[in-house]
């Protein structure tokens, strides 16, 4: 069977259809906009969830498009048997019917504002030369040279703040309808402007932009944006009453954005990898918007294009390749205490309760702890388990909601870790160790382990880990883990470079409670003693091996010592 390719980095829908790439049908998101009737609608969705593929759906199904003579395109045969085909000639009516404005934002994230604004520029003048058949329907010389100084990239600043408003118009003149205008990654240019400290210029242009473009325009027939956040507070949708804003807590258009599960379904059973389901819904499901559970489809995408060739392809963190991610290390370096802990709960697979803040800004994200949950939350990296009212707040309960997402936070843990272990004088637990001073080493252990954020359950396997990496910078040793010895396994050998010197056999285990700690250090002794643990190293040549026992019960330690026997 020769099957569909699949639509990797695919964003245009006309090339979607034409070059027949698996298409999960989303067509019906244009009924359901037409029923809305909204003037402007704003969809907020996470990064690579379909948006931009959706807002060109958009352009190509309203737009009345015309080449340099006039002559129309017809992109009706897109749209031949997908759903909306079916939907009604009610709906059907509108396809080719007006003009578009369409603009995307997405490439507008630069360092300063002067490059920010280049690219809005360049935007907005290629879709003015777009339109360039207008320069022979447009009322006046004076609106010519306008249209083509603003086409140029050219014209002054105060033209292309009124550059929606200005098209609009010659559009609505030349031919006799109100245009549709769609812009996509509004929210791009703004992102970038707070961390590069040109907020305020940026704000002030897209502010100018969209009050005259979408407040004021009466020449607007009805308008579709798209970005990450809502973005109200810094007075971008100033007084507009005409705004609808349609979150991932909307019910409303719920389906659009993203996979369902039955798509994923029939995505995998049409490339025969039913089996693989598991895997998918393991990695890339867990995300719910308004009343649907959806699915990661950038991810979902990827694995199964790797997959379907290589059924011993293992699943990957896709989406944690599209970013930096350095929100999730943002949200660690901030931790207090409290963040910590709420850091380990949803590593350990539990759920935080936090204060919903649809409107939070980007200015405004690194304020608190609540405003980074929040802003992590409608862009992709919780999911909502449940809300509820108390008195006029909203609160949610957020989890992490995949395998892929819980990668992002181990991985940036981590690394956040290995940092702060370098950071540190480990000097004195070093000398603890060597010396066999129990109590200062268990001291040492306990300090660290209090700052540091769990990423795992608390395992002998976590606990081995972390100590290994404690004890990696001691000069003149060397560290090996579960080596062959005697009769089992020891978890830990600590080497010395010269074999005159003393080596260390190591034991971990594990406590359900504190009270206990002690006994299983004394049985991690005994455990090295009975399975002879240090035999490999008396063999290699140690005449002088001294054993440990440490046990361990959340961030709390127990270690026991037998010298060279």
């Amino acid at each position: 069977m020769i099957y569909r390719p699949l639509p990797i980095g695919i964003s245009d829908f006309a090339e979607m259809i034409e070059k027949e790439f698996y298409y999960v049908d989303k067509t019906l998101m244009i009924r359901d906009l037409l029923d809305h009737k909204a003037k402007v609608t704003l969809f907020t969705r996470p990064r690579r969830f379909g948006k931009t593929l959706n807002m060109s759906m958009l352009k190509y199904f309203f737009e009345d498009d015309r080449d340099l003579r006039g002559n129309k395109r017809d992109w009706s045969r897109l749209f031949a048997g997908l759903n909306i085909a079916e939907a009604g000639e009610n709906y059907l009516a509108h396809m080719g019917q007006y003009p578009v404005i369409y603009l995307t934002f997405k490439d507008a994230k630069k360092e300063s504002f002067d490059e920010s604004y280049r690219q809005l520029v360049m935007v907005i003048a290629e879709e003015f030369k777009r339109h360039d058949f207008l320069l022979e329907s447009v009322a006046s010389d004076q609106e010519r040279e306008k249209f083509q100084a603003i086409a140029s990239g050219k014209a002054e600043k105060i033209e292309y703040q009124n550059a929606i408003l200005f098209l609009s118009r010659c559009l609505e003149s030349h031919y006799g309808k109100k245009p549709v205008v769609l812009i996509d990654e509004y929210d791009v240019p703004l992102e970038k402007s707070f961390t590069g400290g040109f907020c305020n210029k940026m704000i002030d242009l897209i502010r100018s932009l969209f009050e005259s473009g979408l407040k004021d325009n009466s020449s607007l027939g009805f308008a579709v944006l798209t970005g990450c956040l809502r973005v109200s507070k810094e007075s971008i949708f100033t007084g507009m009453n005409n705004l609808s804003i349609v979150s991932i807590r909307n019910a409303k258009f719920d389906e659009y954005f993203g996979f369902r599960v039955d798509e994923v379904q029939q995505l995998c059973h049409y490339y025969n990898m039913d089996d693989a389901y598991g895997t998918v819904r393991e990695w890339y499901d867990g995300y719910t918007f308004g009343q649907t559970d959806v699915y990661n489809p950038w991810s979902v995408i990827q694995y199964i294009d790797d997959a379907r060739v290589n059924t011993d392809w293992l699943p990957m963190a896709y989406w944690a390749n599209t970013s930096s991610n350095s929100i999730v290390r943002t949200l660690i370096d901030h931790a207090d205490d409290d963040g910590k802990m709420q850091i380990e709960e949803l590593l350990a697979g539990g759920s935080i309760r936090v204060q919903i803040h649809e409107d939070i800004t980007y200015g405004e994200i690194y304020d608190s702890s609540d405003n980074l949950w929040n802003f992590m939350y409608f862009t992709g990296y919780f999911r909502k388990m449940r809300e509820w009212l108390e008195g006029a707040a909203i609160f949610a309960e957020l989890a992490i909601p995949n395998r892929e997402v819980q990668y992002i936070f181990e991985e940036k843990v981590q690394v956040w870790l290995r940092e702060k272990l370098r950071a540190r004088d480990m000097t004195l637990l070093y000398t603890a160790f060597v010396d066999k001073d129990c109590a200062a080493l268990e001291d040492q252990i306990n300090d660290i382990f209090e700052e540091t954020i769990s990423y795992m359950d608390q395992n002998e396997y976590y606990y081995h880990g972390m100590v290994a990496g404690l004890l990696t910078g001691i000069k003149g040793f060397g560290i090996r883990s579960n080596r062959e010895g005697g009769k089992g396994r020891s978890d830990l050998f600590v080497k010395p470079v010269r074999r005159s010197r003393e080596a260390f056999v190591i034991e971990f285990k594990v406590a359900r409670d504190i009270e206990d700690m002690e006994a299983k250090a004394d049985e991690a002794l005994r455990q090295i003693e009975e399975k002879k643990y240090d035999m490999e190293l008396r063999n290699d040549g140690y005449k002088c091996v001294s054993c440990y026992g440490i046990a361990f019960c959340g961030k709390e330690c127990a270690v026991r010592c037998r010298d060279n026997a």
